[in-house]
């Protein structure tokens, strides 16, 4: 390996020094060009690939800030440029976004959704412009609807016409759309969403009005037919508002139990019924009220109450004091002519007249308190029943044990509830859902027996088994009890046996010894002489080895006796 990197070099160095220059400038120039262009493909290939969701860049910052909670809300990976553009990271994410934006009213106004189309090409006709953008709009919004989560296939026609001279013969735009949902979708009966997509329609085509839009399901129903909806809004409304008064009784029933069942126990508490009566009508209210100016403030740091105040105060004085003395003035004719001042008139010349007049205006002012509020939904009555049962404790006799009856149930006693108990228990029942006289509520608490029948039933079959595991138990140990006081007895027994075998046979051992002697003595007194062979003297030291065994381990030889005894 080593020779042929040499002569590969030597090679390459020899190849080197044949070339000219203009070819080593040549050379190099392709190495150059090649590592320039192996690093831009680097870089260009590492740098992701993201695609923009609106053309232009948003100005407004409120408006980019929407849009980006919004994005936010879907879990969207964006990236905001410097310039304000939102960069996301595939084209269908994209699609799904504008119609999403389209759908809520969050596309920036000018931005324009048919930028595709600012590309101008020498070679196409307006007839095939018309063409290619009605097409162009056909494919975009089949790719906007597809975007949107509930639906599985969309198929968009538009029908443009072309534009006429006067506006009464110009007939609309219009334009069908065949939706397939999704399994599992409610777009066929949530309006808003059928909503969104007309007006991402109507967004999208110029001139389009949303009378002229519609939009079927496969099956051929025409899903924003809203007018022919409204029998199905009432009825949705009437499940929404039923909806919010069962979530009302559900939270007044668990504040009834909640409140009682730490005191009397969950069995014994039971809501037979509560009723919650809404009013689910909007309701405007306006009041006015009118009240004191306080004066001097009260001091909390004093025991009583130091507050002043008034019902008003002045706030401008107007006072008129007219006074009149002198005679009236009777209107005459032109010089030389004879007055037309009629005779009743002329009559009253040279009376003195007094008029006087005296007025007297204060303005006041008050303070004025006007709170204006709209009701809905309101609580007009709340009915509630609860019934509580008493407790029931076992009998015992004077032993302490559990009395019974004659079929094997055990006895029970029954204490009612005290009235000071029902009482208690109303007013916590009418703190908890509210009462209110004034709205017609009715609490009633009542005490009612319950039927504990399987209770005690089940109460009943496990005591008797109980009672049969124990008296088990019980005849299990004095078995026990009588076999090993058997045993015992056996044991003492027999080893009074064994004692006394035992001594019987020491006392044959020692006669028979006594006897052996008595016999030696015998002969060795009348000098007789006799004579023994090898077994009869080994047989006479065995006898006295197993005679001083005897004596010296009795037990031992008492069990090696029995051994023998049973062997023969």
């Amino acid at each position: 390996m080593k020779e042929w990197l040499t002569r590969l070099r030597e090679r390459i160095t020899t190849l080197w020094g044949e070339w000219k220059t203009p070819q080593k400038l040549m050379f190099g120039g392709i190495v150059a060009v090649t590592l320039v262009a192996f690093v831009m493909l680097i870089l260009f290939s590492a740098a992701p690939s993201q695609v923009p969701l609106l053309r232009r860049p948003i100005t407004d910052p409120q408006q980019l800030t929407d849009i980006a909670n919004r994005l936010d809300a879907e879990n969207v990976v964006y990236t905001i440029t410097a310039d304000n553009r939102i960069m996301l990271d595939d084209e269908r994410t994209a699609q799904r976004m504008r119609a999403i934006l389209t759908r809520e009213d969050l596309i920036p106004s000018g931005t324009d959704p048919w930028e595709l189309f600012d590309i101008d090409r020498w070679t196409l006709t307006d007839f095939e412009r018309n063409v290619n953008l009605r097409r162009s709009i056909t494919r975009q919004l089949e790719q906007h609807i597809t975007a949107l989560t509930d639906v599985d296939a969309a198929s968009v026609t538009i029908v443009l016409p072309e534009r006429q001279l006067f506006s009464a013969d110009q007939n609309p735009v219009t334009a069908s759309v065949i939706i397939t949902p999704k399994p599992g979708s409610d777009i066929r009966e949530n309006r808003r969403k059928v909503e969104g997509i007309e007006k991402l329609i109507r967004f999208a085509v110029e001139g389009l009005r949303a009378e002229n839009i519609t939009i079927t399901d496969p099956t051929g129903v025409v899903l924003n037919d809203f007018q022919g909806m409204q029998d199905f809004d009432r009825l949705e409304l009437t499940r929404r508002e039923l909806a919010i008064i069962r979530e009302q009784e559900v939270r007044y029933r668990q504040a009834i139990v909640s409140a009682l069942a730490e005191i009397f126990g969950r069995s014994r508490v039971q809501v037979v019924n509560i009723n919650v009566d809404m009013d689910m009508g909007k309701r405007t209210e306006e009041t006015e009220e009118f009240f004191p100016i306080i004066t001097v403030p009260n001091n909390p740091n004093t025991p009583f109450d130091e507050t002043e105040f008034v019902l008003s105060i002045p706030r401008s004085t107007e006072r008129v004091d007219e006074k009149y003395e002198g005679t009236g003035f009777n209107p005459q004719g032109p010089p030389g002519m004879e007055g037309q001042t009629p005779p009743a008139y002329r009559d009253l010349e040279g009376l003195v007249g007094r008029w006087s007049n005296q007025e007297e205006r204060t303005n006041h002012e008050i303070n004025t308190r006007r709170t204006m509020e709209e009701k809905s939904p309101a609580i007009e009555r709340i009915t509630a029943s609860v019934a509580i049962d008493g407790t029931w404790r076992w009998s015992y006799d004077e032993r302490g044990d559990v009395e019974i009856n004659p079929d094997g149930s055990i006895v029970r006693v029954y204490t009612p509830v005290s009235e000071q108990e029902l009482a208690a228990a109303r007013e916590l029942v009418e703190h908890a859902v509210g009462f209110s006289e004034r709205r017609g509520d009715a609490v009633s608490v009542r005490h009612l027996q319950f039927d504990r029948t399987a209770q005690f039933s089940e109460e009943d079959e496990r005591f008797r088994r109980q009672r049969q595991i124990q008296m088990i138990v019980l005849y299990v140990l004095i078995g026990i009890a009588v076999l090993l006081v058997s045993f015992i007895v056996f044991r003492l027994v027999s080893r009074e046996i064994e004692r006394r075998r035992r001594l019987r046979e020491e006392e044959l051992a020692r006669q028979h010894q006594a006897m052996r002697e008595a016999a030696l003595r015998s002969a060795e007194e009348e000098s007789a002489e006799v004579e023994m062979s090898v077994e009869e003297r080994a047989r006479m030291e065995l006898e006295e080895m197993a005679i001083n065994m005897a004596r010296e381990h009795p037990e031992d030889v008492a069990q090696l006796v029995r051994t023998w005894l049973a062997e023969e």
